[in-house]
């Protein structure tokens, strides 16, 4: 019987799809980045076909697969492939002041929404409920946007701290509107009304684009005779999860390129404290490592111009990548993107023979990156000499923003287009540059682990059994929940815990966030 010692890890990008093998060893048994399609599906296959074809490597060794890609985050931004969304917010009369999508861009707010409607409902703080559940406005409203609505959201007050009312009204819904995709607020955010309320109608409306992923992924395997092995998706904290999740829950894999990136920067230099700078063609992304995972977010972020409130990588992004264009201002001084020659790089770049300047051919005349076979012209050198000076400052800019500490730290240098970091930057100790340097995503998405969270509130007075048994209580769920989405049982560890009290309650409570890691099962 074949030894399935082997995983390999996707990252699909918008210019290149990268892929990797790896096995017992750190380094990659075998690697590749070819160009990402636009349907995914024949990029992934591309891919697989390169590594599996390396010196030995074979399916039959491959156990898991492990796959991270921004068709999400793109499906948001240009508005495409979305489903319309009908949105119930169960919490009259207390949240009617603002309505749902409130502040949504107006393209994306006709392109989702299928109505939206308040009834009463949703509990308190301790979890006590707030006002009597009204089912039967529930059941008028799915009438309303029976034929329309392709899914529902559905966002209760409090749900973190008790999801009752949620469960209440999707039973009215799957009784009034029979099988149609429902999202539940208390999976997806956090405390935040508003911001939990934007995340769910947004994972909703991106179920059909969940559909396409899972779908490319079950095509791909298939037509490498890799059924047998496992996959598993990226997501936003740098840890995998079922496709079966990845279905329920798309919205929270937005963030996983990024936090690839991070994950794969931590495993190729052993940091499990530092800052990690990920270039590609683009932009830049700079981010901060806290033992070996990226650091979360500790506000809401902005998602195709809608405020949210899910678990996302704490990033500062700015318009810096190989391909960045550079041109003169009216006053001379340098403009530097954010329009970018992207893919066409190899094409267009001047260094490549071709007519448009960028940041690698400034790159290039500065000595920090060798390609190319074309000389810069001498009348363009003061303007590239100087766009790179202004890309350093930027580079150090973000770098000094997404610091939390006054102390310097390391910075690691990933992505292709990383070789526009200079060797020395202020606020770092040094630039770390890794072999590999260039699928440090791919390689982050082949070491992920599987984790579970948990994130609520819990009484602590004596009749609850005080502070001790909810901390149990929480870190009990979360190794659970971990084990449930495939982690080993007996390697499963608590790697974060986050107690906030809580001020002005009738009885004492605490708001607990407690994350359990751990490594995959063996297959």
């Amino acid at each position: 019987m074949t030894t399935t010692d082997l995983r390999i890890g996707i990252d699909v990008g918008g210019t290149n799809t990268d892929a990797v093998v790896l096995g017992d060893t750190q380094a990659p048994i075998a690697r590749t980045k070819v160009s990402t399609s636009s349907d995914i599906t024949t990029g992934i296959v591309t891919a697989l076909t390169e590594v599996l074809s390396a010196p030995g490597v074979s399916a039959a060794r491959v156990g898991h697969v492990m796959i991270g890609t921004t068709h999400a985050t793109n499906a948001l931004l240009q508005r495409r492939d979305l489903q319309r969304v009908a949105a119930i917010r169960i919490g009259a009369p207390a949240s009617t002041a603002i309505r749902p999508m409130f502040g949504w861009p107006e393209d994306l707010y006709r392109k989702v929404s299928a109505g939206a409607c308040i009834v009463r409902g949703g509990v308190e703080l301790n979890g006590e409920d707030g006002a009597p559940f009204d089912a039967e406005a529930v059941a008028r409203f799915c009438g309303e946007v029976a034929g329309t609505a392709e899914a529902v959201a559905i966002t209760s007050v409090f749900a973190p701290v008790s999801a009752a009312h949620e469960h209440l009204a999707r039973e009215v819904v799957r009784r009034e509107l029979g099988d149609i995709p429902v999202t539940l607020s208390h999976e997806i955010g956090s405390l935040g009304l508003l911001e939990r309320e934007n995340a769910t109608i947004l994972n909703a409306a991106l179920g059909r684009v969940a559909t396409q992923i899972v779908q490319a992924i079950d095509e791909a395997l298939s037509a490498h005779d890799l059924a047998h092995a496992v996959p598993f998706f990226a997501q936003n904290d740098g840890t995998l999860m079922t496709l079966e999740s990845t279905e329920r829950t798309p919205v929270l894999t937005i963030g996983s390129g990024p936090a690839n990136s991070l994950r794969g920067a931590a495993y190729l230099t052993g940091e499990a404290n530092a800052l990690v700078a990920d270039v590609g063609g683009t932009s830049t992304d700079v981010g901060a490592l806290t033992l070996t995972f990226p650091r979360e977010s500790a506000f809401g972020v902005e998602v195709g111009g809608v405020r949210t409130n899910f678990r996302m990588p704490d990033l500062v992004s700015i318009a810096i990548g190989g391909g960045t264009i550079v041109q003169a201002g009216e006053d001379g001084a340098p403009q530097v993107g954010p329009r970018s020659v992207g893919y066409e790089l190899s094409r267009r770049g001047l260094v490549f023979g071709g007519d448009v300047t960028t940041l690698s051919d400034a790159a290039v005349l500065d000595g920090r990156a060798s390609m190319g076979d074309t000389d810069v012209p001498d009348s363009l050198r003061p303007l590239l000499r100087a766009a790179l000076e202004e890309a350093d400052r930027q580079v150090a800019e973000a770098i000094d923003r997404i610091k939390v500490t006054r102390g310097d730290l390391p910075l690691i240098a990933v992505g292709g287009g990383s070789v526009l970091i200079p060797d020395t930057l202020p606020g770092v100790t040094e630039v770390i540059r890794p072999e590999h340097y260039d699928v440090a995503n791919a390689i982050g998405a082949a070491i992920g682990t599987v984790s579970g969270q948990v994130d609520r509130i819990y009484p602590v007075g004596s009749a609850a059994g005080g502070r001790a048994k909810a901390i149990e209580a929480a870190r009990q769920s979360a190794v659970e929940n971990a084990v449930s989405s495939g982690a080993d049982p007996k390697a499963v560890e608590i790697v974060e815990i986050d107690e906030i009290p809580l001020s002005y309650l009738r009885e004492p409570a605490i708001r607990l966030r407690v994350k359990a890691a751990g490594p995959l099962s063996k297959v």
